[in-house]
């Protein structure tokens, strides 16, 4: 059993889930879930700079590598991918150490938390041009939505932009599906 003092029961039951699932599914990738960081790791990083939130999410799930295309960062590679955060040159986009914090890909996008107001943000429809976009889109209020809402349900397969030849073999969707998560 998973658990966390900040975590949302959902959270801590999906997650249950999606460990199960794994364990009893020797054809899907082992890599796909992360572990667990504990306090004392949480609390050193939060001293660093990491954001509480992101902290409170990877005491339950410490990254998930969501098929090909779709990766929430564990902390260990969220805190080397920051300098997806540095400013670009010509990108209207507010890129700043100070107001984000990457954790995780979609589609060759950097996928950021906003460190002020607790949200998702991308433009994963851009893939690897993203620096190009106007404005980043809000993709969920939270770390937690987002994993739940995003990528631990069946809008993963839009967001991960998967062809419908290829849904068969997508590793995630299948532990979505054996976990109950995913028609």
């Amino acid at each position: 059993m998973t658990s966390a003092s900040h975590a949302s029961p959902r959270l801590i039951t999906t997650v249950d889930a999606l460990r199960l699932a794994l364990a009893e599914s020797p054809d899907v990738l082992s890599f796909t879930l992360g572990g667990t960081i504990d306090e004392e790791t949480a609390a050193a990083a939060e001293a660093d700079g990491v954001p509480r939130e992101f902290l409170d999410f990877c005491q339950v799930l410490d990254g998930a590598s969501c098929g090909p295309n779709v990766q929430l960062f564990g902390l260990e590679e969220a805190e080397a991918n920051q300098f997806y955060c540095e400013p670009v040159v010509d990108s209207p986009l507010p890129l700043s150490p100070e107001k984000l914090f990457c954790i995780g890909m979609i589609n060759q996008a950097a996928v950021f938390l906003d460190r002020a107001g607790g949200g998702v943000l991308g433009a994963p429809e851009l893939g690897a041009d993203w620096s190009a976009a106007e404005r980043f889109e809000q993709l969920a209020p939270g770390v937690e939505t987002f994993f739940l809402e995003r990528l631990a349900a069946p809008e993963y397969v839009r967001l991960a932009s998967i062809d419908d030849t290829l849904l068969e073999y997508d590793d995630w969707l299948k532990l979505l599906r054996r976990a109950g998560l995913a028609d």
